[in-house]
């Protein structure tokens, strides 16, 4: 009995958390289709008119959700080593949240409370999160990005400086006779005119001015491309992910000839 539970542990544990086999893959598209469906409920709940006419259907289809969803949870909790490592992984608080406003909206009931109700349940639409746990990629692109923190972070503070250089200089040059009536205007100018998204809300009424905003223009389009190739090249660098979920942690994208699993440290199968 103990061999034959332990069997059924491990395949559930497989189904949930690997990606290699048709059952796997069917839980997989199978419970997409579920998260994409809740979101678009939470979503069509916030029109009035089709909100009156199907409540009741919204509401029957949530619960039915949430069931299958808190099944999952208990699920994957269930067939992982380390549980409590799990529950504090960023999946783990995912899966939490995905299931937790619906029945807090139970425990908080009366009229003062809709507001508060209907809050927690636009928190649903967080379930969207969940996807990425299906995007084999996605720790591959993260440790990518990890890796290229520190030039990214030092691209953004030279990003910073040009812009609070700039922003004082247009203050200086415009003055507030142009709508620039301090410094934190100059910079909010200098954002907005160097990633090129340009409101229209202010602008330079001075040839120097203009100037300035041409050449801060100019370089707004160079810098765009700059944190691409960084984590392109940390991409190109770093190789293929391995695809293998962890027996304890649940951890499924490691490096390519990975002997160990790259968020708890135990051996991988095989």
């Amino acid at each position: 009995m103990q061999t034959t539970r332990a069997d059924l542990r491990e395949r559930v544990r497989h189904i949930i958390f690997d990606h290699d086999t048709p059952a796997s893959r069917t839980f997989d598209v199978a419970l997409l289709a579920l998260i994409a469906l809740s979101v678009l409920l939470v979503m069509l709940e916030t029109v009035e008119e089709i909100e009156a006419r199907y409540d009741t259907l919204f509401f029957v289809l949530e619960w039915i959700i949430t069931i299958v969803f808190t099944i999952e949870y208990i699920a994957r909790l269930v067939t992982v080593t380390r549980k409590w490592r799990y529950a504090r992984s960023f999946f783990g608080v995912v899966d939490l949240l995905a299931i937790l406003p619906v029945y807090l909206s139970l425990i908080l009931p009366g009229a003062q409370s809709l507001l508060v109700i209907r809050s927690l349940r636009l928190l649903r639409v967080f379930r969207v999160l969940k996807m990425a746990r299906f995007i084999s990629e996605a720790n591959f692109l993260v440790r990518a990005i990890k890796a290229s923190s520190r030039k990214i972070v030092v691209f953004l503070i030279a990003v910073v400086l040009i812009n609070v250089i700039v922003g004082s200089t247009m203050y200086l040059i415009e003055g507030p006779e142009s709508g620039y009536d301090s410094m934190f205007r100059g910079l909010y100018w200098s954002i907005v005119t160097m990633s090129t998204v340009g409101f229209g809300d202010i602008a330079p009424s001075t040839p120097l001015g203009q100037v300035l905003a041409a050449m801060l223009m100019i370089v707004g389009y160079s810098v765009i491309a700059v944190p691409t190739g960084i984590v392109s090249a940390e991409v190109a660098s770093a190789g293929r992910p391995r695809e293998q979920a962890c027996r304890r942690c649940g951890s499924a994208v490691h490096a390519e000839k990975a002997r160990f699993c790259d968020s708890c440290g135990v051996e991988l199968a095989g």
